[in-house]
């Protein structure tokens, strides 16, 4: 019977191995089109506010309690948005560690009998926890794999990437950190949830799924990509609150490392998101201690309670100190070194094979994981327990994958501990509480840290960049604290001082090579102090995240950066290139034609020119009666593809219709390929003056390019529109032209503006004259990237 359900399990998964997909290419996208799984197609965002007929109708209609509705509705998704990471963290935290108290306890009670056993049930129980995770990522969910800090770092810097914020990746990331955290590779889930916070932030702003029937109608009130961003911007700092319990960390993370716009109301938001996924985490953790949640208890979430540890330093300990800013710069840089070597490799070689091969080289990093976690402790010898004190709280020996220090494993003696087995043999949260705790001089070796150092630095460099959800926060957490308490045990044997602790050193080390990968400095900073609940130490941490940033900047740019370029992902940084002072705007244009449309267009030359190319806004030109050409504005991509699709707007008429509003709702998900016009449709015509954006941003053709990338950045622009310099100038607006208090008309404000005051007739006489002297744009600078 036995044998029976044995070969009809090996017969079915043998059938699902077979049905996998043997090609990158053959995995189907959100719409069942066939395209490449790895996401990397990508386009720009609007983030433009489009000032046609129809926002002006809209705007005109809108009184001051749908003001206040709107603004309502924000709170209450930030309110949602909070609630939802909380609760999608503790589930991640409660899942994690319940499945590996589940591991260790079985393998511990095995290896009471036998060690080879318990071997074969450790490898056999991580395997299936990654497999799982693997599986689900490549068939599922290919957007989930990675971190997705780099992704929602390019969505708020502009870019969306195909299939980061979906439904789908959302299940993805959750449960493939799951598997992969539980299966104990060497990665954290504090990316993932990050990215996690992100994808909740964005179903609620596009209000559900459509697809699998998640959704709402009162929750679809935000259009724009503008209300989306911050929306996410929010789901950001959400993550990170609730990866550590930092709220004031969470929000100085989306300032400093995610968002390139920001301003004081959505300060407000985020803020408050954040406070809430607090109060939620808090809420799940004090219903956890009564032993409700299994294996999740005091030590599920991570916080490292060091308060009780070293309460002052002295001036000799500021070189020890700088020496850890310098270790961690060094190992910081080349760990992003040594993964854009690796991605790189894995992108155009690797992965290409197929998502057979992705499932495979996970599965056996996963093996490699597991024979050093439990192979390196085998051979070191242990350790006989220190003398502890009564109320210390410390207890040795204690049994493998139990919070505390001092791990009974492969020891002849029960008074005996193995130091290595203590940081290897355990969770990764536990093994950093070993790290940072306080009193527990000489509890590991130099030989034991400087293994663990080596070969866990490696394994993170390896498993970083697989098909998994995986974070760096945690990992990174460990390599620093390992050497940073190496460094400590030199110090204490130098200075010969009572009162220095080497978990303070390890806590300086984790914050400097964080600092050192991923170039992060106020938020880190805010965050180490939140997790260890020691201010104290504030001062030491800003110096070692100062120079391990100095000494990684020497070398390479940040983790995220660097992982973001090897993805594609074009993301404008907060500086231009030293270069781009030289250069013009017209240059930066090339002498690439621009296409562009006449107001009154032909339907069949519309459908033509979207065909022919993929640019996603086209100048519209009209001419004046003296048959000088006019740039009246710019027309979008998605808006000319709505307009095919309703045909409402089609007319007879080659002339100019009146105009009119009747604005259309947008979608992302429309081609050209999806419109289906008739021969009678082709040969109509389409007036663009209603939909088109009359105001678009436009810059001298002399300007400098690096004023150019300012402003383009800063106002998170789509395009900008290379023009001739204007011979005319019909006035100059200054700061007080600007302040106009909310209690005044706007009909009868009198500007005090420094232009030359002229009669209304002779003001519209000049314009009309300045119109017909402007000829026609000599260029478009596009910073749009399609899936070309």
């Amino acid at each position: 019977m036995l044998s029976n359900h044995l070969q009809n399990g090996i017969e079915t998964a043998r059938l699902v191995w077979s049905r996998l997909p043997n090609s990158d290419d053959e995995a189907l996208d959100e719409v069942g089109l066939s395209k490449k799984s790895d996401g990397s197609r990508s386009e720009s965002l609007d983030y433009e506010v489009i000032e046609n007929n129809a926002y002006r109708e809209e705007q005109a209609q809108r009184r001051k309690l749908m003001v206040g509705y709107y603004v309502g509705v924000k709170w209450f998704f930030a309110l949602l948005i909070g609630i939802g990471t909380g609760l999608a963290a503790v589930f991640i935290n409660i899942s994690v560690e319940n499945f590996a108290g589940w591991k260790f306890q079985l393998t511990f009670s095995i290896i009471q009998k036998s060690y080879v056993a318990g071997f074969l049930v450790y490898i056999l129980f991580n395997l299936l926890l990654v497999f799982s995770s693997v599986y689900i990522v490549t068939q599922f969910a290919p957007a989930a794999a990675g971190s997705g800090i780099p992704e929602i770092k390019g969505y708020l810097n502009g870019i969306d990437t195909h299939g980061i914020l979906l439904f789908r990746t959302l299940i993805g990331k959750i449960f493939g950190s799951i598997g992969s955290v539980g299966g104990g590779l060497a990665l954290g889930k504090e990316g993932p949830l990050v990215h996690t916070g992100a994808c909740i932030a964005s179903l609620f702003g596009q209000g559900g799924s459509t697809k699998y029937h998640l959704s709402s109608r009162w929750l679809q009130v935000f259009k724009s990509d503008r209300d989306r961003r911050d929306l996410v911007t929010c789901g950001c700092a959400a993550g990170v609150a609730a990866a550590f319990r930092a709220p004031v960390g969470g929000v100085l993370f989306a300032l400093e490392e995610v968002t390139s716009w920001w301003r004081s109301q959505l300060m407000w938001r985020v803020f408050f998101t954040s406070a809430v996924v607090a109060v939620v985490v808090r809420t799940a953790m004090g219903w956890c201690k009564s032993g409700k949640c299994g294996h999740f208890g005091s030590g599920g979430f991570i916080i490292w309670d060091i308060s009780d540890g070293q309460e002052d330093y002295s001036f000799e300990e500021l070189l020890p100190m700088a020496i850890i800013g310098v270790i961690g710069g060094l190992l910081g840089a080349l760990f992003n070194q040594l993964t854009i070597y690796i991605t790189y490799w894995r992108r155009n070689y690797l992965h290409k094979k197929g998502s057979r091969v992705k499932m495979i080289e996970v599965c056996l990093v996963s093996l490699i994981t597991s024979v050093i976690s439990f192979g390196l402790p085998l051979l070191r010898k242990c350790s006989p327990c220190p003398e502890v004190e009564l109320n210390s709280g410390i207890e040795c020996p204690r049994p493998p994958g139990m919070y505390g220090n001092y791990v009974n494993f492969y020891c002849h003696k029960d008074n005996e501990y193995n130091d290595l087995a203590t940081i290897f043999f355990n969770t990764q949260d536990d093994a950093i509480r070993n790290l940072f705790s306080a009193k527990t001089i000489h509890e590991y070796s130099a030989q034991s840290l400087l293994t663990f150092l080596v070969m866990f630095y490696s394994l993170a460099v390896l498993t970083f960049g697989t098909a998994v959800p995986a974070g760096q926060f945690v990992p990174g957490i460990m390599i620093g604290s390992t050497y940073g308490r190496l460094v400590g045990m030199f110090v204490v044997n130098f200075y010969k001082k009572l009162n220095i602790e080497e978990g303070t050193y390890a806590l300086l080390g984790a914050a400097s090579f964080l600092g050192g990968s991923m170039r992060m400095t106020v938020s880190l900073c805010v965050i180490m102090v939140e997790i260890t609940n020691n201010l104290k130490l504030l001062p030491l941490i800003m110096l070692v995240l100062l120079i391990s940033k100095a000494v990684g900047d020497a070398f390479n740019e940040g983790l995220y950066e660097e992982q973001a370029r090897l993805r594609g992902i074009p993301l404008l940084e907060s500086r231009p290139k030293y270069q781009m002072r030289k250069m013009t705007a017209k240059e930066a244009c090339g002498n690439k034609k621009v296409v562009y449309f006449p107001r009154v267009v032909k339907v069949a030359d519309v459908v033509s020119i979207l065909r022919s190319n993929e640019h996603n806004g086209f100048p519209v030109i009209d001419h004046t009666r003296n048959g000088e050409s006019l740039v009246i504005g710019l027309m979008l991509r998605s808006h000319l593809l709505v307009l095919l699709q309703s045909k409402v707007d089609f007319q007879h008429s080659p002339l100019p219709s009146d105009p009119r509003g009747g604005g259309k709702p947008i979608s992302k998900g429309i081609s050209i390929d999806d419109i289906h016009l008739s021969s009678d449709d082709l040969e109509m015509y389409i007036d663009l003056a209603p939909f088109l954006n009359p105001s678009p941003y436009v810059v001298p053709e002399d300007m400098s390019l690096s004023k150019v990338y300012n402003l383009f950045r800063q106002l998170g622009l789509r395009h900008i529109l290379v023009v001739p310099r204007a011979s005319r100038v019909i006035g100059l607006i200054t700061r007080k032209d600007l302040l106009i208090e909310d209690n005044e008309n706007s009909e009868t404000v009198e500007l005090q503006s420094t232009s030359v005051r002229a009669r209304r007739q002779d003001r519209k006489a000049s314009v009309r004259e300045a119109d017909a002297e402007h000829p026609l744009l000599n260029g478009l600078l596009v910073k749009e990237y399609s899936s070309s």
